[in-house]
């Protein structure tokens, strides 16, 4: 019921992750990225505590592959889940489980895993995987266009109601956590738009968090 990618930025460290599905609130339950140190989407029959503990794993050492590989060697009903990650040297790893549900297919390539389930095309999680690679600029905008990029190859076999993206850097929490939770329409066009607005703001917020003394005006009434 879902497609999604981890990934991480080569020129900043920044770490995303980008989901949607036809289920509501996918992000709530499937992204989780941790700055300095990778990200992770726990998806098909999900277990949120594989994100977590994917991240705790690669804080301790493990490369991407060797905490996924843990995950599948531990984790609880490991052939129903689908887990995607990438670590601070840009290695990536999947895991399929053997009951996930419909079509489903992974890619990777450096700094990006890419996978899904329910898809109209088994090709999806590869062309997303190309997409992201081919697109420039910010990582959030490159998450975007291999969203799009899915999509546009046919995306779930339904259509899609939700979507969200987490991007991480060198402070403790996201700096930017956006999702479309339930929509009727396009929840990667709502994403995206939602992007654009939030996107010219990202350092201000960061800014303001760590020292609002240099903080540029908040652009509300009533401040000058």
């Amino acid at each position: 019921m879902t497609f999604s990618l981890v990934a991480r930025c080569r020129e900043t460290g920044m770490f995303g992750v980008a989901v949607a599905s036809s289920s509501p609130a996918v992000a709530a339950r499937c992204a989780y990225a941790r700055a300095g140190i990778g990200a992770v989407a726990s998806q098909n029959v999900t277990d949120p505590t594989l994100g977590a503990r994917g991240l705790d794993l690669m804080a301790a050492g493990a490369s991407a592959a060797e905490a996924v590989e843990i995950l599948r060697r531990t984790g609880a009903h490991a052939d129903y889940r689908q887990v995607l990650a990438v670590d601070a040297a840009g290695g990536s790893a999947v895991h399929s489980g053997p009951n996930a549900l419909g079509t489903w297919a992974e890619a990777r390539a450096e700094n990006v895993a890419c996978g899904g389930n329910l898809l109209a095309d088994a090709r999806v999680p590869e062309i997303m995987a190309e997409a992201f690679t081919a697109a420039s600029g910010h990582l959030g905008d490159r998450l975007l266009a291999a969203m799009r990029a899915a999509l546009d190859a046919g995306g779930e076999a339904g259509p899609i109601h939700s979507a969200g993206m987490k991007l991480v850097r060198e402070v403790a929490w996201p700096v930017a956590d956006l999702r479309v939770d339930w929509t009727e329409g396009d929840p990667i066009a709502e994403l995206a738009s939602l992007w654009s607005l939030y996107a010219p703001q990202l350092d201000a917020y960061v800014t303001r968090a760590l020292d609002p003394r240099a903080a540029p005006s908040y652009g509300v009434p009533g401040d000058e």
